[in-house]
């Protein structure tokens, strides 16, 4: 594990135990906050922390990944309740200087198929074809959930092997089909508008979306897993970003 992913995950690791060591790592001159329910620079952190209740946070970090100057991590946590999150920290001179993240509330039980939010594939591979599996993961959000060119979904799937971990939604594109059918008839709408950021290493790829769901301004973080130039398998955070004088800060949430 390189010293900037062992960081985050000490960090993070921090919210639960309190030690302040790890917020070493955090430029205390220079922190860009972009969870807009925190102020912005250290003291905005800070200030988080000590709103949770004395020794109620978990936090159990399932993947780290890094992309040059980024690191984002995939973790299970309770922090204000049980969340599923992705956090994302930009370095700069060997410091934290930015931080993006997307939660979702836990299920209380596994998605159709026995998957949870979190579980699955870990081992990191093929780390010479970063670059092609980052093209191609923003094509197929491009392709399908920006631009909805459905003729094109099947190409981007070996077949119905895909395993799932959305909390709504069972394995494979029949499992995909039948989620995308109950939607409509629920009358959910679903759409991405806009990718602002494409994060790899290897077989992962994250892509952080801007767009709409039942109604909602929302924050997409897809965590795809290829396979021979194939999605694989895939987790997800949706949340709901919240009206402009809410927020805590004016970085926006991208």
């Amino acid at each position: 594990m390189t010293p900037q992913k062992q960081q985050v995950v000490a960090l993070l690791k921090s919210i639960e135990t309190g030690d302040p060591a790890p917020v070493a790592a955090i430029n205390p001159d220079k922190y860009i906050q972009h969870n807009l329910s925190a102020a912005d620079g250290l003291a905005g952190f800070g200030a988080l922390m000590q709103m949770l209740p004395q020794g109620s946070a978990k936090v159990d970090t399932a993947r780290v990944f890094q992309d040059g100057n980024y690191v984002f991590a995939h973790t299970d946590y309770n922090f204000f309740g049980p969340k599923i999150g992705f956090d994302i920290f930009r370095f700069e001179d060997g410091r934290i200087v930015e931080h993006w993240d997307n939660l979702q509330e836990k299920p209380a039980k596994p998605n159709p198929s026995g998957h949870t939010m979190t579980d699955g594939a870990l081992e990191v591979t093929d780390l010479a074809k970063t670059e092609d599996n980052k093209r191609l993961v923003r094509a197929f959000v491009d392709d399908i959930l920006v631009n909805g060119r459905m003729d094109k979904l099947t190409g981007y799937y070996d077949g119905d092997h895909y395993i799932q971990h959305n909390p709504q939604i069972g394995d494979g594109l029949s499992g995909l089909g039948a989620a995308l059918q109950a939607m409509a008839k629920a009358g959910l709408t679903m759409k991405y508008d806009r990718i602002h950021k494409v994060l790899g290493e290897g077989n992962f790829v994250l892509a952080v979306s801007e767009g709409q769901f039942a109604g909602k301004h929302v924050s997409f973080y897809d965590l795809f897993r290829v396979q021979d130039g194939k999605i694989a398998e895939h987790w997800d955070t949706i949340e709901a970003i919240p009206p402009r004088p809410d927020w805590k800060n004016a970085n926006g949430k991208f």
